[in-house]
């Protein structure tokens, strides 16, 4: 899928909003929310307006108002109501919608204004972990589902790896206050999903330690130096589609051999290709579930 999406399927509302596809057939037909458009061969689409409202429309019937009731609000009562009920309780739905508006219309503003008001009740921390993670996970099912573009993921990954760097950069030039590990953080050849990376140098930072960011992509021979400049090494590595799930034992084997047999250091990994390690398998090797579970290790 190559061309920017601006119209969309009852499915890709579906997916973007979470209420079933048969619920929003009900809902137009019985209470008229929406006026879907339709091609020559009668089959409904939306624009992004229609978007905008179902997810306003979405948030407040989670909040407790009945259709019948929305129904009869015109559009300006409609937002009037969702701005009322964003508070401690809902800012999470209603920002992730919002963030989502901001891929689906490529726009910055909402972005930054969005992330700004968050930043008055939430810490970074609370944003990424409450807001951020969520978010992803659901950019990545809508992409998968072919419901958002390439272009729009990477819209909207790059935003947040800009508030990612800003907030890294505040915690990284304060002088390193344990040293009984240093930390070394890499995703393997060929992976380029650095968001959790990124996300997991704040936190070895924060934590107080030293952190040595490689980036993307990066051979086990390329990681052989470090081991020449210092001891006690923790390398951690986030594997979200490389190693692949039939390569990814033969290659913490390697990595055992290479980088951490004879020494005190440690492998720390995360990631979907994790489930795929075989148990108790690779000495040094450290399996977490999550990012907040890696953080709370630290």
């Amino acid at each position: 899928m190559n061309s920017v999406k601006n119209v969309f399927s009852i499915k890709d509302l579906e997916n973007l909003t979470g209420i079933k596809a048969h619920t929003i057939r009900i809902w137009e037909k019985r209470y008229n929310v929406l006026e879907p458009m339709r091609t020559d061969t009668n089959i409904r689409f939306y624009d992004l307006a229609a978007l905008q409202k179902i997810l306003n429309i979405t948030l407040l019937h989670n909040h407790g108002y009945k259709i019948s009731k929305i129904s009869k609000l015109n559009n300006e009562k409609i937002a009037q109501l969702v701005r009322e009920i964003v508070n401690e309780k809902s800012v999470k739905h209603h920002a992730i919608n919002a963030f989502k508006m901001a891929m689906m219309n490529f726009d910055q503003t909402l972005f930054f204004n969005t992330y700004n008001n968050l930043l008055t009740e939430k810490s970074f921390r609370e944003v990424f972990y409450d807001v951020f993670i969520p978010l992803m996970n659901e950019i990545g099912l809508l992409w998968q589902s072919d419901t958002i573009s390439p272009a729009h993921e990477h819209f909207i990954s790059y935003l947040i790896k800009q508030k990612l760097l800003i907030n890294t950069e505040k915690v990284q030039i304060v002088e390193p206050t344990r040293n009984d590990k240093i930390f070394v953080l890499f995703l393997p050849l060929n992976e380029i999903h650095e968001l959790g990376l990124m996300y997991l140098n704040y936190e070895v930072l924060v934590h107080g330690y030293k952190c040595i960011y490689l980036g993307e992509s990066v051979p086990i021979s390329s990681l052989k130096d470090i081991n020449r400049f210092f001891d006690n090494v923790v390398y951690v590595s986030y594997m979200t589609v490389e190693p692949t799930k039939d390569d990814i034992n033969d290659y913490l084997k390697t990595f055992y051999e290479e980088i951490l047999d004879q020494t005190e250091n440690e492998l720390w990994t995360i990631g979907r290709i994790t489930e795929f390690i075989k148990p108790n398998t690779h000495p040094k090797v450290k399996i977490f579930k999550s990012i907040q579970e890696l953080s709370n290790f630290l």
